[in-house]
């Protein structure tokens, strides 16, 4: 489970922000090259977050679709899937961008999550 990993990072960025306050949750923007399940994200978080001022945090995950770009028609589509082809003419010879983000997008305070 890759999110541990992922979570260990997101963790650090929380405890600089709350400054020791308690957290009742956070939203994470994660893209969709990640393969993060949300719900592995939560329990990984729920894990490594132990014993801290995120202790009990709820844990949201908002995912970024990638952006295809079709160089055979030139269409721009988004997609949840990284092993993209274009919508419009099926065709495999796309450029895929974005979709690579991991950002800690906001933290709520207050008493367990």
């Amino acid at each position: 489970m890759h999110e541990f990993g992922l979570c260990e990072g997101v963790l650090e960025a929380v405890r600089t922000r709350a400054a020791g306050r308690p957290v009742s949750g956070i939203r994470v923007r994660c893209g969709v090259r990640h393969a993060v399940d949300p719900e592995s994200m939560a329990q990984a978080f729920s894990f490594v977050a132990a014993g801290t001022e995120a202790d009990g945090a709820a844990v949201e995950v908002v995912t970024v679709p990638v952006t295809v770009h079709c160089r055979d028609c030139g269409t721009a589509s988004e997609s949840n899937d990284v092993l993209a082809v274009c919508p419009r003419c099926k065709g495999s010879d796309v450029d895929i961008s974005g979709g690579d983000e991991l950002v800690l997008e906001s933290v709520r305070y207050g008493p367990g999550g």
